[in-house]
Formats: C-alpha cells, sequence, structure tokens
C-alpha cells in the first residue's frame, strides 16, 4: 500500500487521469448513512451521553483528507487520538509475508489510534480515508488533560477498547471454527446490520431487504473471511444463485436478511 502524508484540504483532482479511478477502487464505497438501523454496531460517539459527546467533540485540530489518505501510519511513534467526525476509512496491517490485510472499517463517530494515544507501543496498523474525511486529530497531552477533567470518559475509553476486543476474538474463532461460506455470510451479516439502509416499501421499510452502503472488493471479503479471493467468488456466486444477495458495480443488497443469518449460522429473529 502506498503512504501519503496527510491534507488539510479536500478537493484534490490527483494526477493522471487513472490515479483516482484506481484509489477509489481500493476502498469501501464513500457513501455512508450510518444511525438508522436499530442493530448496527454502534459508533464511540454514539454511546456517549449529549453532553460528553459535546464535550468530545471540541477536542483536536480538524483536518480534511481525501480518498486513500493515510491518517495514521503502521510503525509510527505519534500518540495523537484521531476521532472521525465525517467519512470512512478502512483500517489495515501487514502480515508477515508482506500482504495488506483489511482488519476493520471505522465510520463517522468512531476513533482510532486509542491504544498508541494511551502510550501503549507504536501504531498496530494503518488508517486510510475511504473518500472525503473530516477529522479531529487531538494530541495526547490534550487527550490527558481531558480525561482527568472528564473521568467518565476514561471508563467510556476502556470500555470501547474492550469490545473491540472481545470483537476481534470473535473473529478469529469464526476463522477456525467455519467454512468460508458461513465466515463470508456472517461478515455480510455484520455490514448490513451496522451499515444497511433498510428498503423502502409501501408499508414502511423492510427490514429483511437492505442495501450495504459499505462495499468491498472481493480481495477485501477474502482479507476479512482469511480466505482467497477465488473461494470469496465462488461463495458470493452462491448467495446470488440462492437469491439472498444482488451485487453489481460494488454494491451489495441482501434480498433475504433471515436467510442470510441462517447461511451465517445465526440465530433468526423471533425464530
Amino acid at each position: 500500500m502506498r503512504r501519503r502524508a496527510p491534507r488539510r484540504a479536500s478537493g484534490r483532482t490527483g494526477g493522471p487521469g487513472g490515479n483516482v479511478a484506481a484509489e477509489v477502487a481500493e476502498c469501501c464505497a464513500v457513501q455512508m448513512m450510518h444511525g438508522s438501523n436499530p442493530n448496527g454496531r454502534a459508533a464511540f460517539l454514539d454511546t456517549l451521553s449529549p453532553e460528553a459527546r459535546a464535550a468530545f467533540a471540541r477536542l483536536g485540530a480538524r483536518r480534511r483528507y481525501a480518498v486513500a489518505d493515510v491518517l495514521i501510519h503502521e510503525g509510527d511513534h505519534t500518540q495523537e487520538l484521531v476521532v472521525l467526525h465525517k467519512g470512512l476509512v478502512k483500517v489495515t496491517a501487514r502480515l508477515d509475508d508482506g500482504r495488506v490485510s483489511l482488519m476493520d472499517i471505522r465510520i463517522a463517530g468512531d476513533v482510532v489510534g486509542e491504544v498508541a494515544a494511551m502510550g501503549v507501543g507504536p501504531r498496530s496498523a494503518t488508517v486510510t480515508a475511504c473518500g472525503d474525511v473530516v477529522a479531529a486529530v487531538v494530541p495526547r497531552p490534550e487527550l490527558e488533560a481531558f480525561l482527568r477533567a472528564h473521568p467518565e470518559m476514561s471508563l467510556s475509553l476502556i470500555e470501547m477498547v474492550c469490545g473491540r476486543l472481545r470483537r476481534s476474538d470473535r473473529l478469529r474463532l469464526e476463522l477456525r471454527g467455519y467454512p468460508v461460506p458461513v465466515r463470508l455470510a456472517r461478515v455480510i451479516v455484520e455490514l448490513a446490520e451496522s451499515y444497511g439502509q433498510p428498503r423502502q416499501m409501501l408499508k414502511g421499510l423492510d427490514w429483511n431487504r437492505l442495501r450495504i452502503d459499505v462495499n468491498l472488493s472481493q480481495s477485501e471479503f477474502a482479507a476479512l473471511t482469511a480466505s482467497t479471493t477465488h473461494t470469496v467468488h465462488k461463495a458470493l456466486a452462491q448467495l446470488r444463485k440462492d437469491k439472498i444477495i444482488t451485487t453489481g458495480c460494488r454494491q451489495t443488497s441482501i434480498e433475504d436478511m433471515a436467510r442470510l443469518r441462517k447461511a451465517a449460522r445465526l440465530a433468526v429473529p423471533g425464530i
């Protein structure tokens, strides 16, 4: 992955015409409408009280990033916390064989770099913008002063870190315990529940049919499921054949969430 210096101004047009298109293809979709899904994974700021959220949102200096700009470099010894206020980023890490693995997706309201910001070693991953991003960079001294003045926020940060560790442990167990089609279905369920938009029907919103506003390439699906692109391609084709999902132009729609959960070997609500 190319490393790029953070930019304070958006609107970059890039170099030769193909460069920006290639950078866009490396990232998830830039459009994201988070917050309407009642089952969604809550962003950090969304878990705070209105007063705490307002206080936290005033921290740091806001910067703007364009697609493929790097907010955090793996291995760096910087200790700022980055608070995402707009946009979408992906978190990647290099494996021992030199390959880059997609670790997670973070959205507006999330924070990144919290471990290094607390003084625990160098950066463990690279964070890259997947479109226009507005983020506040909070130096460690400012963060420490804020936490001393608002001790309840320390507990909120610890709870968030523990939640991420639990999720990471669960994902590792699933990688060992389930075949690729099940792992892929679980990844799509999580994307749908975190970022999915229900289909508007005459009788209201249909939460069994959703459009995922965070779309990944097959290689990124492969990274999330610890499999190969070829295997993911076959598993996606089977889900399409079973009319559980539809895909096209990096768009993924869930046609039957209940059946997708069954394919993921997850409990179906109400059953």
